[in-house]
C-alpha cells in the first residue's frame, strides 16, 4: 500500500511504500501526518503502531529533478490521469485505451500535452490520420497540460487535501 510523501514544507514529493514510510518515521526523519485508523501494524515484539497514509519530512529536501514550476513530464500514465481514463471524444462512456495525436503525426503534430487525448480503440481505428473536423466530431474538454509540477498516477480520494489545489 503506498503512502504520500510530503516535503517539510507540506508539498507532495512523490509515493512510498508503507514499510518505508514507518523507517523515516521510526528514524525520526518524518512525521505522521495522516493514519489509517482501521489497520495497525504489529512488530515482533508486540508494539503497535499506526498504519500511515500520509508522512512529512522533517527537513527540507530538494534534487535534481524538482521542479517547483512547470508542466508535468508527458506520459501515457499522466495522461490517463488527466484524462480520467475515459474517451474524449464527445457522447462516448468507454474507456480511453489508446494515445490519439489530435493533429495526426504525418500532419506535423507532435506528442505534448497539447496535442494528444485518450480514446477508445474504435474512435482512434475510425480517426486514423483524419483531423477532428473532417469528421465533424468534438473532444469533452480541450487538451492541454495539467497545472503543477507533480502527476500522481495512483492517487487516493484519502490524499485529495494534499494534491488538490485549495
Amino acid at each position: 500500500m503506498s503512502v504520500l510523501l510530503l516535503n517539510a514544507s507540506y508539498e507532495p514529493l512523490t509515493t512510498v511504500s508503507w514499510k518505508r514510510a514507518m523507517s523515516l518515521v521510526l528514524t525520526g526523519r518524518a512525521e505522521l501526518v495522516e493514519q489509517d485508523s482501521t489497520r495497525t501494524i504489529r512488530s515482533a515484539g508486540g508494539a503497535e503502531f499506526p498504519f500511515p497514509q500520509v508522512v512529512r519530512l522533517i527537513q527540507m529536501i530538494t534534487f535534481a529533478g524538482m521542479r517547483s514550476k512547470g508542466t508535468p513530464r508527458f506520459s501515457k500514465k499522466a495522461l490517463g490521469v488527466r484524462d480520467n481514463r475515459e474517451c474524449q471524444v464527445a457522447d462516448c462512456d468507454e474507456r480511453g485505451s489508446t494515445v490519439d495525436h489530435v493533429t495526426p503525426r504525418s500532419r506535423g503534430g507532435d506528442t505534448s500535452w497539447e496535442n494528444c487525448v485518450l480514446m477508445c480503440l474504435e474512435h482512434n481505428s475510425r480517426k486514423g490520420d483524419q483531423s477532428l473536423e473532417e469528421l465533424g466530431w468534438a473532444l469533452k474538454q480541450a487538451p492541454a497540460a495539467p497545472a503543477g509540477a507533480i502527476v500522481f498516477v495512483t492517487a487516493r480520494p484519502e490524499w485529495d487535501a494534499w494534491l488538490l489545489p485549495a
